[in-house]
């Protein structure tokens, strides 16, 4: 980011128009930000190329947001590589400022900057999410990679608000072998709801 002229700028490794795909706001046009630069490193991650913030243009919030202002969605979602790791209140504002409401996707490993309308946290078993990161989220998204994740998103779930809606998602390339034993886990725990990647069914960015 770059703040010598007063001018933010951040790492956008890719930026596009589509519906969201995930959670609660599935299926509603949203426009996505997805910033270079992560320090979480998944093993199973789908955009490793988003974590060198190197070799990825700069964008000012002004061309961001200019992008984002040609289509008639004012969802903007916030993801990366990992979000937090930048200062985003600047981004936040101007997003804002154009009307937008301002959604985030993080692993909440780094400290949340920026004014969020919404906050789908992701924990990470590579680097784990800080506590007031938790205490933040409106959604608990966690990808079931493995029978043990049902356990382990059990244990994230003690510490997400009350309000906050608990998703599990099969990992997509253990979609078929996950995805019905996170059937079998909702029937039982019916506080949980299934997430799916629909924007890879619908074959759609």
């Amino acid at each position: 980011m770059n703040t010598d002229t007063h001018i933010y700028s951040y790492p956008v490794m890719e930026h596009f128009y589509t519906l969201q795909g995930e959670g609660r706001f599935s299926g509603q046009a949203a426009y996505f930000i997805r910033l270079a630069g992560c320090d979480v490193g998944c093993v199973w991650c789908d955009v490793k190329e988003s974590w060198d913030t190197e070799g990825h243009p700069l964008f000012t919030t002004e061309a961001i947001v200019t992008a984002a202002s040609a289509h008639p969605g004012r969802i903007a979602v916030i993801t990366g590589g990992e979000p937090a790791m930048h200062q985003l209140q600047p981004l936040t504002d101007a997003l804002h400022a154009a009307g937008f409401r301002v959604h985030i996707e993080t692993s909440g490993s780094s400290t949340l900057s920026g004014d969020l309308d919404w906050i789908t946290l992701s924990p990470k078993k590579f680097k784990a999410p800080l506590e007031e990161s938790l205490q933040q989220a409106n959604e608990l998204k966690v990808v079931v990679f493995n029978k043990t994740d049902f356990a382990w998103a059990e244990q994230h779930a003690k510490n997400v608000p009350e309000h906050c809606i608990l998703y599990l998602q099969p990992e997509w390339s253990k979609r078929d072998q996950m995805t019905p034993l996170i059937i079998d886990f909702i029937q039982q725990n019916p506080q949980w709801q299934l997430s799916l990647q629909t924007h890879k069914y619908l074959n759609i960015p």
